[in-house]
């Protein structure tokens, strides 16, 4: 048995519920039954937005895929720092005290997936006291972005007292789960380039499984001839500090003043949704911040625009990120307007998926936009951009490569009990 713990799991949307809910429909049946330790579905709002039952702590259901999902407690949480920390920790304290539970059955395996750092402690407990193997999913460059995101090293005004603590607990976290990561038995990122971070760091055994798509085309790769009207403009997704949108709203101030015309839609949640609206009304610029809306109606704003926007901030660890966002553009394909660095804008350059332009880079942003009104034309996406989806972000191809790697670590079928070995902790 495979024990997943997890801070985010169906019915929530999002990147991390849906990575998740594609595996385990390819993991069951493989051969790999799967239990799941996550809190009722209280994402993104931090508040528990279904009322049956079935998702109160402590239920136990029956996923879409064959899962078993047991819910653990969690802490309805507002949108500052210490309030979400608090949930997490809250989630993985219940998780353990869950997971030790013959409820909860006997795994081979315990999987510990990131967002949600105390998930990876949780899970290291949980794999010694059941003598499992440990799987640590890095789907982002945690612990490196705790310093560019400032999400604990925010100047304060109340002095230093607080912002050498916040110092020290970032230097902690940082230690905890490098340590954790050079000791489990496999350490899986989304992307090469984290991969080979990490390998530089002395973790052993690592592998990479990238974020994946079901995303099917919205058009044929013809160039979007404009023929006068506005150039169209998306953005969906989360809109938070680290997607750095207020490029894409001075990009768009700056393309109107210079004369020409264009459509920018932001849709999405996220703490930063309220500040684009402010900074777009201050700059007059032609950009509607919208709600997010259900998964099915992004392929009509897909339809509907002539570009999609992916962005990142300009951080060094994004540098090793490719957000899932763009393997979703890739497959549409529309053209992307892809303000990233690192492996993700290399993905984009070599497949001819859209335009690259630097993190942070107003100027540039509005230059590109400007060259395709100013040409009336906006270029088509290479065909090669939704093949190596195919190729290599597919929901299909990610779930075999999970399977391949359990392979490697545990005999097929698994044993009804774990492992008699020692945890390597």
């Amino acid at each position: 048995m495979i024990l997943l713990v997890t801070h985010h799991f169906a019915p929530e949307t999002g990147a991390p519920q849906r990575r998740w809910g594609a595996l385990t429909g390819h993991l069951v049946p493989a051969g790999f039954p799967v239990t799941v330790l996550a809190p009722p579905p209280h994402y993104p709002s931090g508040k528990f937005t279904h009322s049956s039952p079935a998702f109160r702590p402590g239920s136990v259901t029956t996923g879409s895929n064959g899962e078993k999902i047991i819910r653990v407690n969690f802490r309805e949480h507002s949108h500052g720092l210490g309030s979400r920390a608090t949930d997490q920790l809250v989630a993985a304290i219940s998780s353990v005290l869950r997971g030790v539970r013959p409820s909860a059955g006997r795994p081979a395996v315990v999987i510990a997936t990131v967002p949600g750092i105390p998930s990876v402690v949780a899970g290291w407990a949980l794999a010694r006291w059941h003598r499992a193997r440990f799987v640590v999913e890095m789907r982002d460059a945690w612990p490196d972005l705790i310093e560019p995101s400032g999400i604990l090293l925010r100047r304060s005004r109340t002095g230093g007292l607080r912002r050498r603590l916040r110092d020290l607990a970032a230097r902690a976290v940082h230690r905890t789960v490098t340590r954790i990561q050079t000791r489990a038995d496999l350490v899986v990122t989304t992307t090469a380039a984290f991969a080979e971070v990490l390998r530089a760091r002395g973790v052993r055994d690592v592998a990479v499984v990238r974020n994946g798509t079901a995303f099917a085309p919205v058009r044929g790769n013809a160039p979007v001839i404009l023929e006068g009207r506005p150039l169209r403009v998306v953005y969906a997704g989360t809109v938070g500090r680290s997607q750095g949108l207020d490029v894409a709203v001075r990009a768009a101030a700056l393309v109107q003043a210079r004369g020409y015309a264009l459509d920018v839609r932001i849709v999405g949640h996220g703490n930063e949704l309220a500040p684009l609206r402010h900074l777009a009304a201050e700059l007059g610029a032609p950009v509607r911040v919208e709600p997010s809306v259900p998964s099915t109606e992004v392929r009509d704003l897909y339809a509907w625009a002539d570009t999609v926007v992916v962005s990142l901030r300009d951080w060094e660890p994004f540098e090793w990120t490719v957000p899932s966002k763009l393997y979703e553009v890739m497959a549409s394909g529309v053209v992307a307007s892809a303000c990233l660095a690192g492996e993700a804008a290399s993905l984009v350059a070599a497949n001819g998926a859209g335009a690259v332009v630097r993190p942070g880079d107003v100027e540039g942003l509005a230059d590109l936009w400007c060259g395709w009104l100013s040409d009336g034309v906006v270029p088509a996406a290479s065909p090669d951009a939704a093949a190596w989806v195919a190729e290599h972000a597919s929901d299909e191809v990610l779930g075999h490569r999970y399977t391949e790697l359990l392979d490697t670590l545990l005999p097929s079928p698994l044993p009804d009990a774990p492992l008699d070995r020692r945890a390597r902790f």
